[in-house]
């Protein structure tokens, strides 16, 4: 049963003394404290699903704990955790305005969930909003539960979620680089290194590289999202369980992997995981590692394709939109820009995240709202990067195989694949011939009568030069 509001505020109360509530808002006058004290950004609660998520798992678990401690009747549990489930289908997202960067250690964010939760309870329960005497923000959707424990939790499954939902962004753009790998694995071209010409290599194994790489780092963020499964619960304030009831801590954790199918653990030391947020700083390091690794693509892909006509222009990216406004016909990689500058911000929200983790005093790090902002905004930037990456740029890519070839034909670096047969030495001289009269490595060998024919095609075969080989050539002198 549900009652509606009979006019159009309603009066709360709290320390500070009394304010006006739209009597539409499920949210409170701690949440509207905090609206007002913290216009900082256009990051918000409301926008971060799986933040809300986090609290709505972090909440029903302690409800159904104090339900079996006898510290909810069975009326106010029940409706406490329909609240909640709602919360997790979805529902009264817009309830959530706070600011995601707040003073306060993250109490606002705590309040906003306390008092979105308690006065949609009080509606399941036939009451009307703000009739907290019969189910209260702190007394009964706090109970046994500080923002210090409650908060950093709640940002721990938040981001575990999200850390699930980003990795299948990540995948399809490592299958996209794979399919091309297979797609250009015949096309020969010149490696490099120090962007001087290096020895031959195909293009598919430039593509192959870019996904393995890539792959490489899936277990480094499984493992860092990992520690988000240890979590404070009942610490309460700093770690010590004050207003905890003994044996709260194992319930609630135990119904938030039933609640979430996780295994999520309880950490062995409540006070000093209270104000530790290594997990974050963790987990940050491994997106910006992973951020290093896809801009050193980004930049491969546009040196490798740059020109189309005074440049390397060994493959051609997707034209995705005219490149200037003064010169006509230009077209610019505009889509590995703009993940290189999605890179970018992921790094510099890593050094945001490290400071903020280094500013924890005592027993708190108040600094996590910061932390927790940096994380999912990392991960959401990097989730549109990737899928815009691999749609709109890696799946049109097109080879222009002959003038891979000519560059292998035509390049000095062949004369590395000679040297185990000819000689250091030799080696050397013609090299530097070949880069002294521009003529062809392949031409200099024949007229100086260091090899057969024969003996420098098989030499030179695409398939030889490529992996190691062991070849019975000797040179004729």
């Amino acid at each position: 049963m549900e009652t509606k509001q009979p006019t159009e505020f309603r009066i709360e109360s709290d320390l500070i003394g009394a304010r006006e509530i739209p009597s539409s808002a499920l949210y409170g006058v701690q949440t509207l404290r905090g609206i007002e004290n913290f216009p900082i950004s256009n990051f918000h609660l409301q926008d971060y699903d799986l933040f809300i998520h986090g609290l709505a798992v972090t909440k029903m678990a302690a409800a159904k704990a104090n339900h079996e401690l006898g510290l909810l009747t069975d009326e106010q549990a029940k409706a406490i955790e329909t609240a909640c489930q709602e919360l997790l289908d979805g529902k009264h997202h817009d309830q959530f305005p706070v600011d995601m960067i707040q003073g306060g250690a993250g109490t606002t964010t705590n309040m906003n969930a306390n008092e979105v939760i308690a006065n949609r309870a009080l509606e399941l329960m036939g009451h009307q909003r703000g009739e907290y005497q019969y189910c209260s923000p702190n007394d009964h959707v706090n109970c046994s539960q500080s923002t210090n424990d409650a908060y950093p939790t709640a940002i721990h499954v938040g981001l575990y979620y999200k850390h699930l939902s980003f990795l299948p962004h990540l995948e399809q753009l490592i299958e996209a680089l794979r399919n091309k790998a297979n797609e250009f694995a015949h096309v020969i071209k010149m490696g490099r290194t120090q962007l001087q010409d290096a020895v031959p290599m195909t293009l598919g194994q430039t593509f192959n590289g870019f996904a393995s790489i890539l792959n490489d780092e899936i277990l480094h963020l499984n493992e860092a999202a990992a520690d988000f499964l240890t979590v404070n619960m009942g610490a309460t304030a700093i770690g010590t369980g004050i207003c905890a009831e003994p044996g709260y801590s194992e319930k609630c954790v135990k119904a938030m992997c039933e609640i979430t199918g996780f295994e999520f653990k309880l950490s062995e030391d409540l006070v000093g995981a209270t104000s530790d947020t290594s997990c974050m700083i963790g987990y940050s390091s491994a997106l910006r590692r992973l951020a290093v690794k896809v801009n050193k693509i980004c930049n491969d892909l546009r040196l490798l394709a740059c020109g189309p006509r005074c440049g390397l222009s060994e493959f051609n990216l997707p034209p995705m939109q005219p490149g200037s406004s003064i010169m006509p016909g230009k077209v610019n990689p505009v889509i590995p820009e703009v993940m290189s500058q999605i890179c970018y911000k992921v790094m510099g929200n890593d050094l945001c995240v490290t400071m903020a983790g280094d500013a924890a005093q005592m027993e708190l790090n108040a600094m996590e709202p910061v932390m927790a902002q940096c994380c999912f905004e990392s991960l959401d930037l990097m989730m549109n990067g990737f899928d815009t990456l691999r749609t709109r740029c890696i799946v049109g890519i097109t080879a222009n195989e002959e003038r891979c070839k000519n560059e292998v034909h035509n390049s000095i670096g062949v004369v590395t694949a000679l040297n185990p047969v000819i000689g250091y030495k030799n080696s050397t001289k013609i090299a530097k011939e070949a880069l002294e009269t521009g003529r062809s490595v392949y031409d200099l060998i024949l007229e100086h009568d260091i090899l057969d024919k024969e003996d420098l095609d098989k030499i030179l075969s695409p398939e030889n030069m490529l992996k190691p080989v062991k070849l019975d050539i000797k040179p004729k002198h």
